[in-house]
């Protein structure tokens, strides 16, 4: 198994999202791709307090930009983020959580891993 392939707990990097249909590729997942500039690496689950300060931010995630085929996101939508924008969200304390299984090892190159464990996601 290679890094292209692993989360941040060291198993295989599961999906994220199909619906809506996330990833640098759009293809679910939230890989590390050198083209990604904006470091889509990173699985959340959105919430309002996120959105918003995302939007304020100046990157729109709520608006639908049909033409790309974005349909825009509401509370409770899972997304691939910009590891930086999780990073401002975290520091201004409006992170989303994070799916720790969705969410690829690369972004232990910036966030340790207590910090997304903290953040995590939890379905129970």
């Amino acid at each position: 198994m290679t890094t292209d392939t692993l989360n941040v707990l060291g198993t295989t990097l599961e999906s994220c999202s199909v619906d809506p249909l996330t990833g640098f590729q759009r293809d679910g997942f939230c890989s590390c791709h050198e083209q990604d500039v904006g470091q889509h690496t990173i699985c959340v689950v959105v919430d309002a307090p996120f959105l918003k300060y995302s939007k304020a931010q100046g990157n729109d995630l709520i608006s639908p930009i049909l033409e790309i085929g974005f349909p825009g996101l509401l509370p409770d939508d899972q997304w691939c983020v910009c590891l930086p924008r999780w990073v401002e969200a975290y520091r201004a304390g409006v992170a989303p959580k994070v799916k720790l299984r969705a969410t690829h090892i690369a972004v232990l190159d910036d966030v340790p891993l207590e910090i997304l464990e903290q953040c995590a996601y939890s379905d129970a």
